[in-house]
Protein backbone atom coordinates (compact mmCIF):
# COMPACT_ATOMS: atom_id res chain seq x y z
CA UNK A 1 0.00 0.00 0.00
CA UNK A 2 1.08 3.15 -1.13
CA UNK A 3 0.25 6.52 1.52
CA UNK A 4 -0.46 9.91 0.37
CA UNK A 5 -1.18 12.48 2.75
CA UNK A 6 -3.27 15.46 1.83
CA UNK A 7 -3.34 19.00 3.78
CA UNK A 8 -6.79 20.30 2.86
CA UNK A 9 -7.35 23.98 2.77
CA UNK A 10 -10.46 25.81 1.39
CA UNK A 11 -8.66 26.41 -2.16
CA UNK A 12 -5.53 24.12 -2.05
CA UNK A 13 -4.73 20.38 -1.81
CA UNK A 14 -0.99 19.49 -0.95
CA UNK A 15 -0.17 16.23 -1.65
CA UNK A 16 2.95 14.52 0.00
CA UNK A 17 3.28 10.47 -1.13
CA UNK A 18 5.57 9.08 1.16
CA UNK A 19 8.28 7.61 -1.19
CA UNK A 20 10.31 6.35 1.52
CA UNK A 21 8.92 4.95 4.96
CA UNK A 22 12.46 3.75 6.01
CA UNK A 23 14.19 7.41 5.63
CA UNK A 24 10.95 9.23 5.56
CA UNK A 25 11.43 10.75 2.44
CA UNK A 26 8.16 11.97 0.13
CA UNK A 27 7.48 13.99 -2.85
CA UNK A 28 5.13 16.81 -3.09
CA UNK A 29 2.25 18.68 -5.32
CA UNK A 30 -0.11 21.24 -4.51
CA UNK A 31 -3.42 21.45 -6.40
CA UNK A 32 -6.30 23.19 -6.50
CA UNK A 33 -9.16 22.04 -4.32
CA UNK A 34 -11.69 21.70 -7.10
CA UNK A 35 -12.94 18.93 -9.12
CA UNK A 36 -10.08 19.41 -11.77
CA UNK A 37 -7.54 19.21 -8.80
CA UNK A 38 -9.01 16.02 -7.33
CA UNK A 39 -8.71 14.03 -10.92
CA UNK A 40 -5.12 15.89 -10.81
CA UNK A 41 -4.50 14.49 -7.47
CA UNK A 42 -5.14 11.00 -7.92
CA UNK A 43 -3.67 11.05 -11.70
CA UNK A 44 -0.42 12.39 -9.97
CA UNK A 45 -0.14 9.62 -7.07
CA UNK A 46 -0.64 7.16 -9.29
CA UNK A 47 1.92 8.31 -12.03
CA UNK A 48 4.81 8.70 -9.23
CA UNK A 49 3.96 6.10 -7.18
CA UNK A 50 3.01 3.24 -10.09
CA UNK A 51 -0.01 2.24 -8.02
CA UNK A 52 -3.12 1.34 -8.84
CA UNK A 53 -6.31 3.49 -7.38
CA UNK A 54 -6.91 0.50 -4.66
CA UNK A 55 -3.51 0.24 -3.59
CA UNK A 56 -3.37 4.14 -2.88
CA UNK A 57 -4.45 5.29 0.84
CA UNK A 58 -4.86 8.76 0.93
CA UNK A 59 -4.58 10.55 4.55
CA UNK A 60 -6.53 13.78 5.58
CA UNK A 61 -8.10 15.71 8.37
CA UNK A 62 -11.73 16.40 9.00
CA UNK A 63 -11.42 20.02 8.10
CA UNK A 64 -15.04 21.44 8.04
CA UNK A 65 -16.38 21.05 4.90
CA UNK A 66 -13.31 21.53 2.54
CA UNK A 67 -12.09 17.67 2.52
CA UNK A 68 -15.27 15.29 1.85
CA UNK A 69 -15.65 16.05 -1.91
CA UNK A 70 -12.18 14.91 -2.44
CA UNK A 71 -12.39 12.15 0.28
CA UNK A 72 -15.71 11.11 -2.08
CA UNK A 73 -14.05 11.56 -5.13
CA UNK A 74 -11.11 9.27 -3.91
CA UNK A 75 -13.38 6.69 -2.50
CA UNK A 76 -15.60 6.52 -5.38
CA UNK A 77 -12.18 6.29 -7.51
CA UNK A 78 -11.74 3.04 -5.30
CA UNK A 79 -8.54 4.32 -3.54
CA UNK A 80 -8.61 4.08 0.69
CA UNK A 81 -9.09 7.07 2.60
CA UNK A 82 -8.75 8.08 6.02
CA UNK A 83 -10.26 10.88 7.44
CA UNK A 84 -8.45 11.57 10.93
CA UNK A 85 -8.85 13.71 13.88
CA UNK A 86 -7.06 16.16 13.79
CA UNK A 87 -5.89 15.61 17.32
CA UNK A 88 -4.67 13.04 16.88
CA UNK A 89 -2.34 13.64 13.85
CA UNK A 90 -1.42 16.71 16.97
CA UNK A 91 -0.19 13.94 19.13
CA UNK A 92 1.47 11.87 16.58
CA UNK A 93 3.86 14.96 15.41
CA UNK A 94 4.23 15.58 18.90
CA UNK A 95 5.30 11.82 19.74
CA UNK A 96 7.66 12.38 16.78
CA UNK A 97 9.15 15.64 17.76
CA UNK A 98 8.03 17.68 14.74
CA UNK A 99 8.25 20.83 15.16
CA UNK A 100 7.76 22.66 11.89
CA UNK A 101 4.48 22.96 11.03
CA UNK A 102 3.65 24.18 7.05
CA UNK A 103 1.24 23.02 4.26
CA UNK A 104 4.17 20.81 2.80
CA UNK A 105 5.21 19.44 6.04
CA UNK A 106 1.76 18.66 7.58
CA UNK A 107 0.98 16.79 4.03
CA UNK A 108 4.02 14.35 5.12
CA UNK A 109 3.02 13.76 8.74
CA UNK A 110 -0.37 12.86 7.31
CA UNK A 111 1.05 10.29 5.12
CA UNK A 112 3.25 8.79 7.84
CA UNK A 113 0.59 8.38 10.18
CA UNK A 114 -1.43 6.58 7.78
CA UNK A 115 2.09 4.01 7.08
CA UNK A 116 2.87 3.60 11.41
CA UNK A 117 -1.32 3.46 12.76
CA UNK A 118 -2.94 1.85 9.61
CA UNK A 119 -6.42 3.30 10.48
CA UNK A 120 -9.46 2.72 9.46
CA UNK A 121 -10.55 3.46 6.20
CA UNK A 122 -13.25 5.79 5.67
CA UNK A 123 -16.69 5.46 4.24
CA UNK A 124 -19.13 7.78 3.03
CA UNK A 125 -22.53 8.36 3.97
CA UNK A 126 -25.40 6.95 2.20
CA UNK A 127 -26.40 9.99 -0.80
CA UNK A 128 -30.03 10.81 1.58
CA UNK A 129 -28.07 10.87 4.30
CA UNK A 130 -25.82 13.47 2.88
CA UNK A 131 -28.62 15.41 1.64
CA UNK A 132 -30.40 15.33 4.94
CA UNK A 133 -26.98 16.83 6.47
CA UNK A 134 -27.03 19.56 4.04
CA UNK A 135 -30.91 20.70 4.39
CA UNK A 136 -30.32 20.40 8.25
CA UNK A 137 -26.82 22.52 8.09
CA UNK A 138 -28.67 25.62 6.29
CA UNK A 139 -31.78 24.98 8.62
CA UNK A 140 -29.98 25.87 11.29
CA UNK A 141 -28.13 28.47 9.75
CA UNK A 142 -31.61 30.24 8.93
CA UNK A 143 -32.73 29.66 12.78
CA UNK A 144 -29.16 31.43 13.94
CA UNK A 145 -30.22 34.08 11.24
CA UNK A 146 -34.16 34.47 12.67
CA UNK A 147 -32.38 34.50 15.59
CA UNK A 148 -29.95 37.49 15.45
CA UNK A 149 -32.42 39.36 13.62
CA UNK A 150 -34.77 38.82 16.51
CA UNK A 151 -32.17 40.30 18.71
CA UNK A 152 -31.52 43.61 16.26
CA UNK A 153 -35.64 44.16 16.26
CA UNK A 154 -35.41 44.20 20.26
CA UNK A 155 -32.12 46.60 20.55
CA UNK A 156 -34.51 48.88 17.77
CA UNK A 157 -37.66 49.04 19.56
CA UNK A 158 -36.05 50.05 22.81
CA UNK A 159 -33.57 53.20 20.80
CA UNK A 160 -36.72 54.05 19.49
CA UNK A 161 -35.10 53.84 15.71
CA UNK A 162 -37.21 55.19 12.55
CA UNK A 163 -40.20 52.98 11.24
CA UNK A 164 -38.80 52.02 8.26
CA UNK A 165 -35.91 50.13 10.09
CA UNK A 166 -38.76 48.45 12.54
CA UNK A 167 -40.71 47.79 9.03
CA UNK A 168 -37.17 46.11 7.13
CA UNK A 169 -36.72 44.07 10.63
CA UNK A 170 -39.56 42.81 10.66
CA UNK A 171 -40.21 41.88 7.09
CA UNK A 172 -37.08 40.04 7.36
CA UNK A 173 -38.14 38.03 10.26
CA UNK A 174 -41.42 37.41 8.12
CA UNK A 175 -39.36 35.93 5.02
CA UNK A 176 -36.85 33.99 7.52
CA UNK A 177 -39.84 32.66 9.20
CA UNK A 178 -41.85 30.81 5.77
CA UNK A 179 -37.96 29.92 4.88
CA UNK A 180 -37.51 27.68 8.18
CA UNK A 181 -41.36 26.32 7.86
CA UNK A 182 -40.66 25.43 3.67
CA UNK A 183 -37.49 23.47 4.77
CA UNK A 184 -39.07 21.75 7.91
CA UNK A 185 -41.52 20.56 5.51
CA UNK A 186 -38.70 20.01 2.77
CA UNK A 187 -36.89 17.33 5.63
CA UNK A 188 -39.84 15.63 6.68
CA UNK A 189 -40.63 14.95 3.22
CA UNK A 190 -37.02 13.70 2.30
CA UNK A 191 -36.91 11.93 5.29
CA UNK A 192 -40.78 10.24 4.64
CA UNK A 193 -39.52 9.40 0.73
CA UNK A 194 -36.75 6.93 2.16
CA UNK A 195 -38.16 3.69 3.87
CA UNK A 196 -34.94 3.33 6.00
CA UNK A 197 -34.76 6.91 7.06
CA UNK A 198 -37.98 7.07 8.12
CA UNK A 199 -38.39 3.97 9.66
CA UNK A 200 -35.29 4.64 12.15
CA UNK A 201 -36.55 8.50 12.56
CA UNK A 202 -39.85 6.60 14.07
CA UNK A 203 -37.78 4.20 16.64
CA UNK A 204 -36.12 7.42 17.26
CA UNK A 205 -39.47 9.32 17.97
CA UNK A 206 -40.60 6.67 20.66
CA UNK A 207 -37.85 7.63 22.81
CA UNK A 208 -39.37 9.88 25.91
CA UNK A 209 -37.53 13.47 25.07
CA UNK A 210 -36.65 13.38 21.19
CA UNK A 211 -38.94 15.16 19.12
CA UNK A 212 -38.98 15.89 15.56
CA UNK A 213 -36.07 18.39 15.38
CA UNK A 214 -33.64 16.06 17.25
CA UNK A 215 -34.74 12.91 15.55
CA UNK A 216 -33.28 14.26 12.31
CA UNK A 217 -29.89 15.38 13.74
CA UNK A 218 -29.22 12.02 15.37
CA UNK A 219 -30.53 10.08 12.32
CA UNK A 220 -27.70 12.06 10.84
CA UNK A 221 -24.96 11.73 13.04
CA UNK A 222 -25.63 8.49 13.71
CA UNK A 223 -25.49 7.33 9.82
CA UNK A 224 -22.76 9.24 9.14
CA UNK A 225 -20.09 8.55 11.66
CA UNK A 226 -20.73 4.95 12.86
CA UNK A 227 -19.91 4.57 16.22
CA UNK A 228 -18.56 1.67 17.73
CA UNK A 229 -20.55 1.68 20.76
CA UNK A 230 -23.02 4.25 22.61
CA UNK A 231 -20.13 5.25 24.72
CA UNK A 232 -17.71 6.35 21.86
CA UNK A 233 -21.13 8.42 20.08
CA UNK A 234 -21.02 10.10 24.08
CA UNK A 235 -17.11 10.81 23.37
CA UNK A 236 -17.85 12.16 20.17
CA UNK A 237 -19.75 14.70 21.54
CA UNK A 238 -17.83 15.62 24.52
CA UNK A 239 -20.41 14.21 27.17
CA UNK A 240 -17.85 12.02 29.03
CA UNK A 241 -16.89 13.04 32.72
CA UNK A 242 -13.17 13.82 32.71
CA UNK A 243 -11.36 13.58 35.92
CA UNK A 244 -8.43 15.54 36.97
CA UNK A 245 -6.78 13.79 40.54
CA UNK A 246 -3.26 13.16 41.11
CA UNK A 247 -1.94 12.31 45.12
CA UNK A 248 -3.40 14.61 47.37
CA UNK A 249 -3.29 18.32 45.88
CA UNK A 250 -4.63 17.54 42.63
CA UNK A 251 -8.49 17.43 42.99
CA UNK A 252 -10.09 19.07 40.57
CA UNK A 253 -13.66 18.34 40.42
CA UNK A 254 -15.07 16.08 37.38
CA UNK A 255 -16.57 17.92 34.38
CA UNK A 256 -18.04 17.37 30.90
CA UNK A 257 -14.46 16.91 28.43
CA UNK A 258 -16.76 19.50 25.70
CA UNK A 259 -15.43 18.48 22.88
CA UNK A 260 -16.37 18.11 19.53
CA UNK A 261 -19.47 20.72 18.30
CA UNK A 262 -20.92 22.52 21.04
CA UNK A 263 -24.21 23.17 19.11
CA UNK A 264 -24.92 19.26 19.77
CA UNK A 265 -24.86 19.95 23.44
CA UNK A 266 -27.02 23.22 22.91
CA UNK A 267 -29.08 20.84 21.00
CA UNK A 268 -29.36 18.04 23.03
CA UNK A 269 -29.76 20.83 26.65
CA UNK A 270 -33.81 21.23 26.65
CA UNK A 271 -34.59 17.35 25.68
CA UNK A 272 -32.63 16.07 28.46
CA UNK A 273 -34.87 18.16 30.68
CA UNK A 274 -38.06 16.39 29.41
CA UNK A 275 -35.93 13.46 29.29
CA UNK A 276 -35.41 13.37 33.19
CA UNK A 277 -38.74 13.96 33.86
CA UNK A 278 -40.63 11.68 31.40
CA UNK A 279 -37.88 9.30 30.16
CA UNK A 280 -37.94 6.36 32.43
CA UNK A 281 -34.36 5.34 32.13
CA UNK A 282 -33.09 8.78 32.22
CA UNK A 283 -35.25 10.44 35.57
CA UNK A 284 -33.73 7.21 37.16
CA UNK A 285 -30.13 8.16 36.69
CA UNK A 286 -31.32 12.20 36.87
CA UNK A 287 -32.59 11.29 40.70
CA UNK A 288 -30.34 9.08 41.53
CA UNK A 289 -27.32 11.79 40.72
CA UNK A 290 -29.18 13.93 43.13
CA UNK A 291 -29.73 12.02 45.63
CA UNK A 292 -25.52 11.36 45.84
CA UNK A 293 -25.07 14.84 46.34
CA UNK A 294 -24.40 15.97 42.40
CA UNK A 295 -25.51 19.28 41.03
CA UNK A 296 -28.21 19.62 39.08
CA UNK A 297 -25.76 20.98 36.10
CA UNK A 298 -23.78 17.69 36.82
CA UNK A 299 -27.13 14.95 37.03
CA UNK A 300 -27.93 17.03 33.90
CA UNK A 301 -24.66 16.86 31.85
CA UNK A 302 -25.35 12.55 32.63
CA UNK A 303 -29.28 12.78 31.43
CA UNK A 304 -27.46 14.04 28.17
CA UNK A 305 -24.78 11.50 27.77
CA UNK A 306 -27.78 8.63 28.72
CA UNK A 307 -29.82 10.23 26.25
CA UNK A 308 -27.62 10.22 23.07
CA UNK A 309 -26.80 6.42 24.45
CA UNK A 310 -30.12 5.68 24.62
CA UNK A 311 -30.77 7.15 20.69
CA UNK A 312 -27.46 5.21 19.18
CA UNK A 313 -29.16 2.10 21.13
CA UNK A 314 -32.48 2.66 19.29
CA UNK A 315 -30.65 3.19 15.93
CA UNK A 316 -28.31 0.84 16.21
CA UNK A 317 -30.60 -2.51 16.53
CA UNK A 318 -33.35 -0.77 14.22
CA UNK A 319 -35.92 -1.23 17.33
CA UNK A 320 -38.41 1.40 19.05
CA UNK A 321 -37.66 2.46 22.81
CA UNK A 322 -38.37 -0.03 25.48
CA UNK A 323 -37.82 1.05 29.09
CA UNK A 324 -34.72 -0.88 30.89
CA UNK A 325 -36.55 -0.03 34.53
CA UNK A 326 -39.79 1.25 35.99
CA UNK A 327 -40.45 4.71 36.91
CA UNK A 328 -39.08 6.49 40.19
CA UNK A 329 -41.83 6.53 42.91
Amino acid sequence: MQFVGIDVSKKHLHLSWLRDPERGLARSKAVDNTPAGHAQALAWAMQHSGAAPAELCFVLEATGVYHEAVALYLHQAEAQVVVANPLHIKRFAESHGFKTKNDRHDGQILARFGHERCPQPWQPAPEPVRQLRALLARLEALEEDRQRETNRLEKAQVQGVPAPVLDSLQAMLGTLKEQIETLSRQIDQHIDSDPGLKGQREDLKSIPGVGEKLSAHFLALFATKRFVDAKQAAAFLGLVPVERQSGTSVRARPRLAKNGDPRWRARLFLPAMVAARFNPDVSALYQRLLKAGKTKMSALGAAMRKLVQIAFGVFKHGLAYQSQCTPAP
